[in-house]
């Protein structure tokens, strides 16, 4: 059973590099689980029992699941007990293979959520008792108890007397067909999972507008998709990344990137760009990928450079470890990102602007001016504590959500 769960977690972690047909298959357990393939994977990859998620002793009582991407439900939850003594918040996790073990409040394998009608019953008795409901990535949250209808869950949810608000993480909402217009760079156009991608964007997007519950996006460029939503950073542990060295103190630096996503990130761009200064031995380059969580403190540190993404046109977790590291972090950042993190938070970003094209003389440029770069690497840990240590995101929350009760963004 171990064996089939690895391979089924293989799969799935490059299943957005493998042919369209080979991506439906992979994504179908989790998209029709009632259907032929989704009833044999759970078959395959066993049920057995999990955990229910037990409510906190608080006035305000929060809870935030499923998805739990890079354990931003874990430590929004963390957040905002830190900010506000009368809140107290669990997350739940639905747990997939091929999945990173972040830490969560409650793990659920995905057999369980999907086909254990005893634990679907149990979760929403518990979850009546919380007093706010936070939705990630327009997923549902309890099986095939509201027939996997997010729409069904939320009335039900209000009908109990809970207040409901939606986090959106990313695919889930990005339209494939707009971004292509914002980046010649953008990846959708030879994504296989793009129609895909847009069908689920177009219907979580039309949710969103027909119920105008409170809606938050993780990272600022789900803005242009999402305009009536409000920005809850990302937050990562400063401390588990904060590094006593300097960069480019060395001979050659080191330069990584950390891919989880060779089509997503434009992986596959970097090593012919950077190749003539591999030659030259200015640089050493080395592509990180299926690594734990609990390594990349250490693989982080060891670096003079962190490449992050070239097509999306943003940022995420793996942006802000690397600027908690005080490492020199770069990667394409759409203008109108970049306006909106000034306008909200009066800083400038800390990552140096650049694409597949110019990656080889902003690398270069970076080597040349040693003094610049570590002056920008410097400014990192000071912006991810101002934006990505939780204060900020607990705010966005409290004050956009849970402090006024969760009222309609149409009130």
């Amino acid at each position: 059973m171990a064996g089939l769960h690895d391979v089924a977690g293989w799969l799935v972690r490059r299943r957005s590099s493998l042919p369209g047909w080979a991506t439906r298959i992979i994504d179908a357990p989790a998209r029709n689980p009632d259907g032929l393939i989704g009833r044999l994977a759970y078959r395959i990859l066993g049920g057995g029992g999990a955990p229910n998620t037990q409510p906190p002793d608080a006035v305000n009582r929060v809870y935030i699941a499923p998805t739990n991407y890079s354990g931003q439900g874990f430590l929004w939850a963390r957040a905002l007990e830190r900010a506000q003594s009368d809140v107290g918040a669990r997350n739940m996790a639905v747990d997939i293979p091929g999945g990173f073990a972040f830490p969560a409040d409650t793990t659920v394998p995905i057999a369980v959520n999907n086909a254990s009608a005893e634990w679907q019953r149990a979760e929403w008795e518990s979850v009546r008792t919380f007093t706010h409901v936070l939705i990630e990535a327009e997923r549902p949250i309890f099986g095939g108890l509201f027939a996997r209808r997010v729409l069904a869950e939320v009335e039900a949810l209000e009908a109990a007397g809970l207040s409901v608000a939606f986090l959106a993480h990313g695919t889930d909402i990005r339209s494939p067909r707009a971004h292509a217009a914002l980046t010649p760079w953008s990846p959708y156009p030879e994504d296989p999972r793009t129609d895909m991608l847009q069908a689920d964007a177009d219907a979580n997007i039309a949710l969103l507008d027909m119920l105008r519950r409170p809606t938050f996006v993780s990272t600022p460029d789900l803005l242009l998709d999402v305009p009536w939503a409000r920005w809850c950073p990302v937050v990562v542990d400063a401390e588990r990344f904060a590094q006593d060295h300097p960069v480019l103190v060395g001979q050659t630096a080191r330069v990584i990137h950390v891919s989880s996503s060779a089509v997503q990130k434009g992986s596959h761009h970097i090593a012919p760009a950077l190749q003539p200064l591999v030659d030259e031995q200015a640089i050493r380059y080395d592509l990180v990928a299926g690594v734990s969580s609990a390594e990349m403190p250490a693989i982080i540190g060891d670096a003079d450079i962190v490449l992050d993404q070239f097509r999306i046109g943003s940022y995420g977790v793996a942006a802000c470890e690397a600027m908690a590291a005080g490492r020199i972090v770069v990667g394409h950042v759409l203008p109108e990102v970049r306006e909106h993190i000034l306008s909200d938070t009066g800083l400038e970003l800390p990552i140096v602007e650049a694409t597949p094209d110019t990656l080889r003389a902003v690398v270069s440029e970076l080597l040349a001016d040693p003094v610049r770069a570590r002056a920008i690497a410097e400014s990192g840990p000071a912006y991810v504590q101002a934006v990505h240590s939780g204060e900020r995101s607990a705010a966005v929350l409290l004050d956009g959500w849970i402090n006024r009760s969760g009222g309609s963004d149409r009130d």
